[in-house]
């Protein structure tokens, strides 16, 4: 049985896009309050936020939020997610933080943590944990992390957090122009052909499972993703490989890597946790279930992140290791090919 994932959480972007273009008769009006007429529910801050992060677009050059619109003006507004209506409950739970300044932080988190709180899982979240440990640290129970992106509770890595909303704005911009570096270390199944390639295929909830995403031609639904991945390490039967995120979709590279019949090992949702690849022997059926009980998760870690900073302009670069589960399981692939496979 595959591990439950908050999928519905998952899917949401954590930004929304809007584009419009003004009519001929167009008066002459500030943006922010032509903003607001045109999108439901955003608040006059969530508009000056964005225009003060560079995120108000006419005909393609940022504007300040007094910029009066003019007919045939072709706008746009990346505005980040708004908030939740669930209550945030803060948790004392150990968090590995990478770096952290005023404005952002990076945590390694761990495999079978969900990033946030959502239906199933209201407590023991990224977001609550965070929550507990900004409210402590800085002495102020309005305190709370803004998310930019999140990877799948059990996938292991680097997560960006912003901790104001200006931050988040401009992060979140960053991950819509795919200006983000994000790279990820994965074990799939089968010995790759090629030493490096490319995955374009659109992406869209899966007509015959709708708790997983699969890949559809171009022109048909869904959208638009593009996975680069290189092998760095071949066992014969599986293959590590990195994998470089053009776009950020929704379980991106497990899709995509089943979609080319190299499903991530170990991966239940994506058909990873079946013995693709490898002998019939008995003993080589043995040796997958010890890996899969060194690693009971999908074999996909956020291996690297680069940034350039939402504030200072400064461009950053972090580093996480593979986490225990995933290094055993290296190992013994490493043994197993040099001592057993012909």
């Amino acid at each position: 049985m595959p591990p439950t994932e908050d999928f519905n959480e998952q899917e949401k972007e954590l930004f929304e896009h809007h584009r419009f273009t003004t009519d001929p008769g167009q008066g002459p009006l500030r943006i922010d309050k032509f903003l607001m007429m045109h999108i439901e529910n955003v608040s006059r801050n969530k508009i000056q936020q964005a225009a003060a992060a560079g995120c108000i677009l006419v005909n393609e050059k940022p504007v300040k939020q007094n910029y009066k619109v003019r007919p045939g003006d072709v706008i746009s507004i990346v505005l980040t997610e708004p908030p939740r209506d669930t209550e945030i409950i803060p948790e004392d739970i150990p968090v590995d933080i990478i770096y952290e300044d005023n404005d952002l932080m990076l945590i390694n988190k761990q495999a079978g943590m969900v990033v946030h709180p959502a239906y199933a899982n209201f407590t023991g979240t990224l977001v609550n944990a965070l929550t507990f440990y900004l409210r402590k640290t800085s002495g102020n129970d309005e305190a709370q992390p803004y998310l930019v992106h999140r990877i799948d509770k059990d996938t292991s890595g680097i997560i960006l957090v912003a901790k104001n909303e200006l931050a988040q704005t401009r992060l979140a911009k960053d991950f819509f122009d795919h200006s983000i570096d994000r790279k990820y270390t994965a074990l799939v199944w089968g010995d790759m052909e090629e030493d490096e390639g490319s995955i374009t295929g659109k992406l869209a909830r899966s007509k015959s499972n709708r708790k997983i995403m699969a890949v559809y031609p171009e022109g048909e639904k869904g959208k638009h993703a593009v996975t680069h991945w290189k092998v760095l390490q071949r066992f014969g039967y599986i293959t590590m490989i990195e994998c470089v995120l053009e776009t950020g979709r929704t379980h991106q590279i497990r899709a995509h890597m089943k979609y080319i019949k190299h499903p991530i090992f170990n991966d239940a949702s994506y058909g990873g946790d079946q013995i693709l690849k490898g002998t019939t022997f008995t003993k080589y059926r043995q040796f997958i279930k010890n890996c899969f009980s060194i690693l009971p998760r999908q074999a996909l870690h956020a291996r690297s992140l680069g940034l350039k900073h939402p504030i200072t302009g400064e461009y950053m670069h972090f580093d996480s290791e593979l986490p225990d589960d995933l290094k055993e399981v290296v190992r013994k692939w490493e043994h197993y090919v040099q001592h057993f496979k012909e």
